[in-house]
């Protein structure tokens, strides 16, 4: 706040009705009219990019958005953090709590988060170079002062992937043919040449990586998005085994090859 106690924000400008100083009669978003403008015309992604990036969205800018957001809606009850916000679910807890568990699973550097804004760094250093992705694939992790594990596997790639997956590679055909991308096209030409490099299969993590780097977010940008774009499965999951109950909770199934001797059941 300023010495005068005014809030300071270059995203919002309130005016306050002028009978009630705490109902607001106008909001800005970066000077466009929320309400008196904006609503009623603009799309859901639009206004995400508007806070975000301080400006409207091209119409190619505002198709990359949606399609990502899209893709990004539900993980599926694979997932750690759809699953996470599940058991929080059945078990009770208010929404509140089944979402905050889903950021906290979904936040870290396995598909997630964490994992989004390292790929986004990776795409500062590397662009569209596949000599430098290269390097930098075969680079071993390096460890620094964070709160964060080291690097377990090339960020935006699939550490327990056999061969890309089909909806990973339906995204990238999808995004990479929006007009104004850069990075998509490139990634989905040298796609094999990367994995290559990595060992494994690219993710979709890496897919939303490339996509928010074209829509010129910056790192930290993307892995606010990330989470963001989320958590709609995770609370539709979440809601609906709250409805159905612990008994129809469906637990993963483990197969044993051999079964278990005397003395390890012990």
């Amino acid at each position: 706040m300023s010495a005068e106690g005014v809030i300071e924000t270059r995203i919002w400008q309130e005016e306050a009705e002028a009978d009630d100083p705490m109902a607001v009669r106008l909001a800005r978003c970066h000077g466009y009219d929320v309400y008196g403008e904006m609503l009623g015309h603009a799309r859901w992604a639009d206004m995400i990019y508007l806070l975000f990036r301080g400006e409207a969205p091209s119409v190619p800018q505002c198709a990359l958005l949606d399609g990502l957001a899209v893709a990004l809606a539900n993980p599926g009850p694979r997932d750690p953090s759809v699953h996470a916000a599940m058991c929080g679910g059945v078990g009770g807890s208010p929404a509140a709590a089944s979402l905050m568990a889903a950021l906290a699973i979904g936040a870290g550097p396995l598909a997630g988060g964490r994992e989004v804004f390292v790929a986004m760094q990776r795409w500062e250093r590397c662009g569209t170079d596949l000599d430098a992705w290269r390097d930098e694939l075969a680079r071993p992790a390096e460890p620094c002062a964070s709160i964060w594990p080291a690097e377990a596997h090339p960020p935006g790639f699939d550490p327990n992937g056999v061969t890309t997956a089909t909806t990973v590679r339906q995204t990238l055909a999808c995004l990479a043919a929006i007009e104004g991308t850069e990075r998509l096209p490139w990634l989905a030409a040298q796609r094999a040449a990367l994995e290559a490099a990595a060992g494994v299969p690219l993710a979709l993590s890496g897919v939303a990586a490339a996509a928010f780097a074209d829509l010129g977010f910056a790192p930290a940008e993307g892995e606010a998005l990330h989470l963001i774009l989320r958590l709609p499965g995770a609370a539709a999951h979440a809601l609906e085994q709250q409805a159905r109950g612990h008994k129809k909770f469906p637990f993963f199934a483990i197969e044993l090859e051999e079964a278990p001797s005397a003395e390890a059941a012990r």
